[in-house]
């Protein structure tokens, strides 16, 4: 595959979306750059959660099972979510799968993966008796790891941009935004959300150290991710979408409101309690008190 020329902020590149290729006889494998910086995003969430692990009270070989578990069903469900909302007609079981060209999946959805990884990872986490809860705030904290790290497949394949920006130097134009949208440059919607993502990890990361409650960090997480996403998304060109509606950014805003909402709540619950027991404390003690006051007299 020839090299895409891209200009980026006055930077002038060109990406070759294909690393290198496995020859074996006649038989030869194309590895992706797309590829690659997703298992990096996805080995760094790893490593950030064996290291973090014992912290949330997870144990690391359960939280393997999981994982292991968790992944390829979550891949498949990106795909699922992707072929759902698309709108494109599957001819056969294979297109299902991209391998009608020999490339693999041809299209995955974030939200798709998502939501897999949230129904299969519980469903592990009752079979091998991991804490949900703990375990769904460190997955949170990964989460923003590999899709921070993640987004940049898009940009060696040039996709996932978004409008004019209508200006000289903010923006990016490539062979294939030319070819879709024609001269100028587009929002390098990307880039956006790659940066909102690495923020958020280190806004959880310093969350995750002063927790109040499990279940904490993946509510803001989806407050998080489904904020910065529901702007972003209005301004990509290739958006998934239900009638005139694009789906991810009406599942990112209710996502974002659920769960501020959730936090509110659950916040307000805990200060109630909170001040109760504060309350019922201090009484304690002035009983003591008192009681110890009529012992001396």
């Amino acid at each position: 595959m020839s090299g895409i020329d891209v200009i980026i902020f006055g930077i002038k590149l060109t990406l070759k979306p294909i690393a290198f290729t496995i020859k074996l006889g006649s038989f030869h494998w194309d590895i992706y750059w797309y590829g690659i910086i997703i298992a990096v995003g996805f080995l760094l969430a790893l490593i950030y959660g064996m290291k973090n692990a014992k912290r949330y009270g997870v144990d690391t070989d359960r939280m393997l099972d999981v994982i292991l578990v968790t992944v390829p069903v979550a891949i498949l469900c990106a795909r699922a979510y992707y072929v759902i909302f698309d709108g494109v007609k599957l001819e056969s079981i294979g297109d299902f799968f991209g391998l009608g060209n020999g490339s693999g999946f041809s299209g995955l959805a974030i939200y798709g993966g998502v939501i897999g990884a949230f129904l299969c990872g519980g469903i592990m986490c009752k079979l091998r008796k991991v804490n949900i809860f703990n375990m769904f705030d460190l997955a949170a904290v990964g989460f923003l790891i590999g899709q921070g790290v993640g987004r940049w497949g898009n940009f060696v394949n040039q996709e996932a941009f978004g409008t004019f920006t209508n200006s000289t130097f903010w923006g990016m134009q490539s062979d294939r935004t030319i070819l879709q949208m024609g001269e100028g440059l587009v929002h390098p919607c990307f880039l956006y959300e790659s940066v909102w993502c690495i923020i958020g990890f280190f806004v959880l990361h310093h969350l995750s150290k002063k927790r109040k409650f499990s279940g904490q960090l993946i509510l803001t997480y989806c407050a998080w991710y489904g904020f910065g996403r529901a702007f972003i998304e209005l301004l990509r060109t290739d958006s998934l979408m239900l009638g005139p509606v694009r789906v991810s950014s009406l599942l990112s805003f209710l996502l974002c409101v659920g769960s501020v909402i959730a936090l509110i709540l659950i916040n307000k619950k805990l200060s109630v309690k909170e001040e109760y027991v504060s309350q019922f404390a201090d009484e304690q003690t002035e009983n003591l008190e008192a009681t110890e006051n009529e012992q001396i007299d």
